[in-house]
C-alpha cells in the first residue's frame, strides 16, 4: 500500500451495492473498502492542527477545533448539538452569514434503526450521508422542515415516543429489522397536538412548517 500523509477528517462515504468508505478525499481518495482484510499502519506526527482556521495547537476541542475556534464558531455552539436552542432570531448567533447557508435551510426529521429506533435531523442534502454515517441499517424521513431550528423542536417531540439508541449496540451492528412506517404512524398520532401547536407558533401558516417528505429511505444488509 502507498503512503498517504495529511489530516484525519470525517471519512467519505458513497452509498452503492455495498457503502464505501474513504480517506483524504482532497488527494483523490484512499478507499478502505480495498484494504479489508490487510493490515494498515497509522503514525501521528505529533502536531495537532485546527479543522477550521489550521492552526496548530496543543490541544484539539469539539472534534478538531482550536480553543479559540471553539469560543468563536456557532459550528461550536451549543444549540448544533441542541438545535432546539437556536438563538439566531435572538441576535446573539455567533455568525449569521454561516447560520444562513447552515442553520436556515431544509431540514428533514427522519427515523432510524442503529441498534433501535432513534430520531434524528440532518440538512435535506446530507441524505443518505448522514444515515451512513450513524450506522443505520433503515431509515425513514418523517418531516421537512424549513429550518434547523423547527427539524430540532419536532425532533424532541417526537424522540419523546422513541427509545433511545445506545452506541456501544450501534457498533455491533445487531439492530433488527423495523417497520419504520408503522412507528412513524405511531409517533405521528401520539404528538398530534404537539405538532399543532408547533405549526402555529413557527409556520407563516399551519401548513407552512410541517411538509410530508419525499419518499426517501435507506435499507442496508448486514
Amino acid at each position: 500500500m502507498s503512503d498517504w500523509r495529511g489530516g484525519l477528517r470525517k471519512m467519505q462515504v458513497e452509498l452503492g451495492e455495498t457503502v464505501r468508505y474513504r480517506l483524504f478525499p482532497e488527494q483523490g481518495g484512499l478507499c478502505l473498502n480495498e484494504s479489508l482484510g490487510q493490515s494498515i499502519r497509522l503514525s501521528f506526527t505529533g502536531a495537532i492542527h485546527c479543522v477550521a482556521c489550521d492552526r496548530l495547537t496543543k490541544k484539539s476541542f469539539n472534534q478538531g477545533y482550536c480553543f479559540p475556534c471553539l469560543r468563536k464558531l456557532a459550528a461550536c455552539d451549543s444549540c448544533i448539538v441542541s438545535p432546539e436552542k437556536c438563538h439566531l432570531a435572538e441576535g446573539t448567533c455567533r455568525e449569521p452569514d454561516w447560520a444562513e447557508t447552515h442553520c436556515q435551510v431544509p431540514h428533514i426529521v427522519y427515523l432510524s434503526n442503529t441498534s433501535s429506533v432513534k430520531v434524528g435531523i440532518t440538512r435535506e442534502t446530507q441524505i443518505p450521508t448522514r444515515w451512513i454515517d450513524q450506522g443505520a441499517t433503515q431509515a425513514k424521513p418523517i418531516a421537512r422542515v424549513q429550518t434547523r431550528h423547527q427539524s430540532g423542536l419536532l425532533e424532541v417531540l417526537c424522540a419523546q415516543h422513541v427509545v433511545i439508541a445506545r452506541w456501544q449496540t450501534m457498533l455491533k451492528g445487531n439492530g433488527e429489522p423495523q417497520d419504520l412506517e408503522a412507528i412513524r404512524q405511531k409517533v405521528m398520532a401520539s404528538c398530534k397536538e404537539g405538532i399543532a401547536d408547533l405549526q402555529l407558533q413557527h409556520g407563516d401558516r399551519p401548513s407552512s412548517f410541517w411538509r410530508t417528505p419525499r419518499r426517501q429511505r435507506l435499507s442496508i444488509r448486514c
